[in-house]
């Protein structure tokens, strides 16, 4: 697919995926880090971003893929996270998880990035 510099990514634009955060490593040691331990590292930023920055920092033995644990991703929210994995055949790098309830997550490589697909479970008003 060739879009063109003024058009939308085929996620937004056609998958109907929204926009959640952009991920970066880092090394230091961040304000109001959080601790995943089932994952050895830790998430600080999002509360506070307007643009939904969320820094990770992870322990040495932390057991991620090492794309993600040394290159920045952008996350996008989906509806059904199962079915966006069925049906474009994306390389995995991180099987779906769930790191905090109501959560759903998975990690898949594109064209060389690390990209986050997060399914949100539905509050009932």
């Amino acid at each position: 697919m060739n879009r063109k510099e003024h058009e939308l990514p085929q996620v937004t634009k056609e998958w109907g995926w929204k926009y959640h955060h952009l991920g970066i490593p880092t090394s230091n040691i961040m304000p109001n880090e959080r601790y995943l331990p089932q994952f050895k590292f830790y998430i600080s930023g999002f509360p506070e971003s307007s643009f939904g920055v969320e820094w990770m920092r992870f322990e040495p033995d932390s057991p991620m893929h090492e794309l993600i644990k040394t290159v920045p991703h952008l996350a996008f929210e989906v509806d059904n996270l199962d079915t966006e994995l069925k049906k474009h055949n994306f390389e995995i790098l991180a099987a779906p998880n769930s790191p905090m309830d109501d959560v759903r997550v998975a990690m898949i490589k594109h064209m060389g990035a690390p990209i986050e697909l997060i399914e949100f479970k539905k509050k009932k008003s």
